[in-house]
């Protein structure tokens, strides 16, 4: 049985950024909307899959935090079967800024994939790199890049040498749907 959570979705969400964190929020403020993806995934044979998926970011936790939902396929009648099987994803992605190492702590689950990633989140040059472990020991690096208002490039790349050489595994581009 469904039941409306409006006072769940109240205290979730958050107007805008909390003012005690400044201009710290800004490093994923802009992306605040809705994201329509175009996501390719590398396999580890050579081969590929293109698929379309959805982002939404939103202030929550008093502002002090940035949440998204990340659905590839998006919703709709093209999800159907068995999600995992076909390589679904429907995660969620929570930001929390810590002023105490001026980076961001970011959390990644995705029960369709039973996927849990920890990482954190700064700052390098024109673009947000997070670094992390996969639980198989590989490190990770998520990227976001060629940043404008209304686009950017998401990458996920795996290294199995401690950071010495990477390998492309997901690259998302993606285009603002409506104002954030």
């Amino acid at each position: 049985m469904t039941t409306p959570m409006p006072a769940f979705l109240d205290a979730l969400h958050a107007a805008g950024p909390s003012p005690d964190r400044g201009g710290s929020m800004d490093l994923y403020g802009w992306l605040i909307g809705s994201w329509a993806l175009d996501v390719t995934r590398f396999r580890d044979d050579g081969s590929s899959w293109r698929r379309p998926g959805e982002w939404h970011f939103g202030w929550v936790l008093e502002g002090r935090a940035i949440q998204d939902v990340w659905i590839v396929p998006p919703r709709g009648p093209g999800r159907h079967g068995d999600a995992a099987a076909n390589g679904n994803s429907f995660g969620s992605t929570l930001r929390v800024y810590d002023p105490r190492i001026d980076a961001w702590h970011i959390q990644w689950t995705d029960p369709v994939l039973q996927a849990y990633l920890t990482m954190v989140g700064r700052k390098e040059g024109d673009d947000i790199v997070q670094l992390g472990t996969m639980p198989d020991g590989q490190r990770m690096r998520w990227s976001f890049s060629r940043i404008t208002p209304d686009s950017f490039v998401w990458r996920a790349e795996l290294s199995a040498d401690g950071g010495v050489t990477w390998r492309l595994s997901v690259e998302f581009h993606a285009r603002r749907i409506g104002s954030a």
